[in-house]
């Protein structure tokens, strides 16, 4: 009830801004004394605290006491809104409100297990600074939204299931073992620029919209990821990265997996995984799975890479 109370004093304040409907909502004036007054503002130009004033119906005191009530109140009021929306937003974009929309489509039991990696090892050598605020990245949570009501379609129906049947042979491997073969199934897929696959610039398509139409690199990532989540993959052993393609000078994509043996990148322009603790071609921007996102800088001193 306290609280209520609060609320609905806000709300009045909100709602009755006017220092005469104030007073009159707390009885110290009658409506028809309010349009006496409000007549004698507009033809004397006195602002209307002041006409109460004249006509002893408050004090100045008083008046001074309920418009700085007034002001505060809104104060109140406006913080108060400001941090409900914070909270709002906080909640969104926090990664665990993203649905795991992957492991609807599973094809194994809750109770499958892989051995526990004791280091995920940094990419490339470089400094990980981890966050889990979400909210730029629209296009990754995006692509979950559409993802999910995409498998309510009847339309994505088949193509889901015809996608099942390529990786049921693939349950029980290790994960190194699933990545490589992954990797070599879905890079047969047609690699297309969104510009002409969806008339945009930068486009990142669900799994289904790739089985139907192709993709580009952070196309292949995502449908990679998504396949070894259909098998159990834990989230945290993956990451999609976004990388400088240092002999091509553009921004790439590729799949991060830490398996049994180590890191490795499953790139849809090399046909077998790449050791992700060393190499020359690729320098990390960012990486990002559904519980967070890394910001990856150079190291600040030379990283010597051991085999686990």
């Amino acid at each position: 009830m306290h609280k209520r109370g609060i609320f609905r004093t806000i709300k009045n304040a909100l709602e009755r801004n006017k220092i005469g409907e104030l007073l009159v909502s707390k009885g110290v004036i009658s409506p028809h004394q309010l349009r006496d007054a409000l007549h004698e503002q507009r033809s004397t130009r006195t602002p209307l605290g002041q006409v109460f004033v004249k006509n002893a119906v408050i004090s100045q005191n008083q008046l001074r006491w309920l418009l700085w009530k007034q002001s505060a109140l809104r104060t109140c009021a406006a913080a108060i809104m400001i941090f409900v929306s914070m909270m709002a937003s906080e909640r969104k974009a926090r990664a665990d409100i993203i649905q795991d929309v992957p492991s609807q489509i599973t094809l194994v039991s809750a109770s499958a297990h892989f051995a526990k990696v004791n280091h995920y090892p940094a990419l490339y050598g470089t400094q990980e600074k981890r966050s889990r605020d979400l909210k730029a990245f629209t296009k990754w949570t995006d692509m979950f939204d559409k993802f999910e009501r995409q498998l309510k379609d009847q339309s994505s129906v088949q193509t889901v299931r015809e996608w099942q049947e390529n990786l049921r042979d693939m349950q029980g491997l290790s994960i190194k073992a699933m990545a490589d073969r992954v990797n070599t199934l879905v890079n047969k897929k047609r690699y297309i620029v969104d510009s002409k696959n969806w008339g945009q610039s930068d486009y990142w398509a669900t799994p289904v919209e790739f089985l139907q139409r192709g993709g580009d690199c952070e196309d292949f990532a995502i449908m990679k990821y998504t396949a070894l989540r259909t098998l159990g993959v834990p989230e945290e052993r993956m990451r999609l990265a976004i990388v400088q393609d240092l002999k091509k000078n553009i921004p790439h994509a590729v799949l991060v997996v830490y398996t049994e043996q180590g890191a490795y990148i499953l790139d849809n322009q090399n046909k077998r995984l790449v050791d992700a603790e060393n190499g020359s071609r690729y320098r990390p921007i960012y990486s990002i799975n559904r519980q967070a996102w890394w910001l990856h800088t150079a190291p600040t001193k030379t990283i010597l890479a051991s085999a686990n």
